[in-house]
């Protein structure tokens, strides 16, 4: 059972499982382009779930992961939130980073609803941690069961790092 501010929480979709082939997405960038799945083919991808970019947990997660996966060869860091492309880009210039892949998901939910992210009851992405091979094979997933906590860190990391 997954639980935000102490309560219980449902959603639509089903969990990715690793071995599974990840559904493309359509997602809206801080330019409010569209972005989807295939603008990162032939990469790894490292996609950090967040409920909100503007609060703590969610803003030490997306740093975490862009400080120490971002150099890795052939791999992207994206993060996804339901926040407005406009609170996105505010935030990576609050923070000072200019090469944060952030993607919202406010347009129709429809990444939470097919990857099993969307808490059906707030109308947020839950937190998660999914890795991605190039063919878009999930080779690791993390959905927290208390999502006013961290994920797994050392786990997540360790997961993208051996990825070939």
């Amino acid at each position: 059972m997954t639980t935000f501010l102490g309560n219980p929480v449902t959603f639509t979709g089903k969990q990715l499982q690793v071995g599974d082939i990840a559904k493309d997405f359509l997602l809206i960038a801080t330019d409010l382009s569209q972005k989807s799945l295939k603008d990162f083919e032939g990469k790894k991808k490292v996609i950090s779930v967040v409920p909100s970019i503007d609060t703590g947990i969610c803003s030490k997660q997306t740093r975490t992961f862009n400080e120490e996966l971002s150099e890795l060869d052939n791999t992207v860091v994206i993060t996804v939130s339901m926040d407005l492309p406009f609170a996105q880009k505010r935030w990576c210039s609050a923070e000072g980073l200019d090469n944060v892949i952030l993607l919202s998901d406010f347009y129709d939910h429809s990444f939470g609803q097919e990857y099993a992210l969307l808490m059906n009851e707030w109308h947020l992405l839950t937190r998660a941690v999914l890795i991605l091979d190039e063919h878009n094979k999930v080779t690791y997933t993390e959905y927290v069961d208390n999502v006013n906590s961290d994920v797994d860190y050392e786990a997540a990391i360790n997961a993208a790092k051996i990825l070939p």
